[in-house]
């Protein structure tokens, strides 16, 4: 049997291979790992969203008799967003299988899946990590391409509402004053508590660049307390990208990096509630495959396809459509840390 010819079994079908690729444990990125965003395959290669403005309003006191204040009713805006296509391929060359079976089997085929399984694995974490880059941009309230520059969405523009003032901790004041950090921290909550209004949540996070969490672990303020609440292990063991929760907010220190390409600004926190319902949510499309048309979106796909002319290699083709977005980006708070 060809080499090639292996590749015409049910294992390499379309299937097979995005079953496979989707069984691969997701694995760069700590955004991923807090599990805020709820998954949700659609049909569409749009996402439309419809938001009812809720509001709430003092009601004017009049004479008996008089006219009644009329009620407002909340309003309701819709606005379509078109899901990302983030796509890769590669090429397995006859060469590169000519000869090979799995160790300790004299099947061929098990062979070729385990590099078909390499491959598909090193293309999945390319995916995952540009998943991630989109995620962290939800919750920066702007959803970056690759290249750290473009602007795919402006969360802030695309609901018609303006981000609220960066804070600015002041975390290099030479002579600090008592207590500042933990009223900018009071002050970063309760406007986040005034954009949810009656919406519980479990806790505010904030993921930290790496000057803004140094600063903040040995600012004068912050280290007392900390010192004290753990009896010494703050500065015994120390916390390189670890986190700690001061003021009733949990910093932690994030760490994103691909090629040149950093996630986070070294000197900002960006601050977001933890816990709320449907707030951050992530919708995959279906692939641009004849076999996908109209099916509910998975996280990524795959497929190969031999060369027919002269059956010198097989192209693989991986993909994922995902839009991950905060459907309340007013609730996404921004520090620097001066």
């Amino acid at each position: 049997m060809p080499v090639l010819d292996v590749f015409n079994s049910n294992a390499f079908s379309m299937v097979s291979l995005t079953d496979s690729i989707n069984k691969i444990p997701f694995m760069p990125g700590r955004i991923g790992k807090l599990g805020l965003f709820r998954e949700q395959g659609v049909a569409t290669t749009s996402i439309l969203i419809e938001e009812k403005e809720g509001s709430l309003t003092l009601v004017e006191t009049t004479a008996r008799g008089a006219p009644a204040v009329q009620n407002a009713h909340n309003k309701r805006r819709a606005r379509s967003l078109t899901v990302p296509h983030i796509a890769l391929e590669d090429t397995i060359l006859a060469d590169e299988v000519q000869n090979l079976r799995a160790f300790g089997s004299d099947s061929q085929l098990e062979g070729v899946q385990q590099v078909m399984n390499d491959r598909l694995e090193d293309m999945a974490r390319k995916l995952d990590a540009t998943l991630e880059h989109l995620r962290i941009g939800a919750i920066k309230g702007q959803i970056l391409d690759a290249d750290g520059t473009t602007v795919l969405y402006d969360l802030f523009q695309e609901f018609g509402v303006t981000q609220q003032t960066e804070v600015d901790f002041d975390l290099d004041a030479a002579t600090p004053t008592a207590g500042a950090v933990k009223k900018k921290c009071h002050d970063v909550k309760r406007k986040i508590e005034d954009e949810l209004g009656a919406t519980p949540y479990d806790h505010i996070h904030a993921i930290c660049g790496s000057a803004f969490f140094d600063d903040l672990v040995v600012h004068s303020e912050v280290s007392t307390a900390y010192d004290r609440y753990l009896d010494g292990l703050f500065l015994r063991e120390g916390q390189a990208r670890g986190s700690f929760e001061y003021a009733g907010i949990v910093f932690e220190e994030y760490r994103g990096r691909v090629g040149t390409v950093d996630f986070t600004d070294t000197n900002k926190a960006h601050f977001f509630p933890v816990g709320v319902p449907s707030l951050f949510r992530q919708y995959n499309a279906p692939a641009d495959f004849v076999e996908t048309v109209n099916t509910i979106g998975l996280p990524r796909y795959a497929k190969q396809a031999p060369d027919t002319q002269f059956g010198r290699w097989v192209a693989l083709h991986a993909q994922s459509n995902p839009l991950p977005i905060c459907t309340r980006p007013r609730v996404l708070m921004k520090g620097k840390r001066t």
